[in-house]
């Protein structure tokens, strides 16, 4: 007799990217639309990201990563969690507690992430693409889960090297004919203005990994009628 199809699993991998990708939008806006680009607006909106960014890290551990595959997870959660609440900090906010613990979060995330996304590849390759199962429920993909966690985290090291070659003490003042007025560019403006661009970019390239079809949709239907169907009585 056919087996009826499991049901979906109400919270999988696909929707951590997605989650992810919705809290980067959500940073990327206020900071593309916010006027004013100081240590303490970036340091609020990085605070923000970065405990919503480990909330969502925790509850994976739990809802998608199987026991024995959690400490990704719940290693990146910390780490996202302790920089937010860091940055937090109202009192502390300053230049330089901008560059160190957006530098800092961005180096060891990015590290962490690229690290175990390189790891997960090789270990795909070795087993010649073999499928694995999404808490125990659905076949995922594991080459394009390994290959989306290498990308982030090639993408926020390389944030960290970005704002590490900002000058935190720069400071330009311009003057614009057009407008009638002087302006002053900062290294604290600049930094605030490439996490927002980084922001941009991890929620598009999220969107797109969580939005795009997934292995057990792709697969054709006829494997599953072939197996499930009567065999024709012989002679008949």
């Amino acid at each position: 007799m056919p087996t009826a199809p499991a049901a979906p699993a109400r919270f999988a991998a696909h929707h951590v990217q997605l989650l992810r990708g919705a809290f980067a939008a959500l940073a990327a806006v206020m900071i593309t639309f916010s006027p004013d680009h100081s240590a303490s607006v970036g340091l609020s909106v990085f605070s923000g990201f970065a405990i919503a960014t480990g909330l969502v890290w925790g509850v994976a551990a739990w809802l998608v990563h199987p026991a024995g595959s959690r400490g990704l997870p719940i290693g990146m959660g910390a780490l996202c969690i302790v920089a937010g609440m860091m940055g937090g900090i109202v009192p502390l906010r300053s230049v330089n507690l901008f560059f160190a613990v957006v530098i800092g979060w961005a180096l060891a995330t990015g590290l962490v992430e690229a690290i175990a996304g390189w790891r997960g590849l090789r270990d795909v390759r070795r087993s010649d693409g073999a499928d694995t199962t999404d808490a125990g429920e659905h076949p995922v993909a594991p080459r394009a889960a390994a290959r989306d966690a290498l990308t982030v985290g090639i993408i926020t090291v390389a944030l960290g090297i970005g704002l590490l070659v900002v000058p935190g003490g720069y400071v330009l003042d311009y003057y614009i004919p057009d407008a009638g007025q002087t302006f002053t560019l900062t290294g604290i403006a600049i930094a605030v203005g490439i996490f927002g661009g980084y922001a941009a970019i991890i929620a598009v390239y999220l969107a797109i990994a969580g939005l795009s079809p997934r292995r057990e949709a792709l697969a054709p239907p006829q494997a599953s009628a072939a197996t499930s169907a009567p065999r024709p009585e012989e002679g008949a």
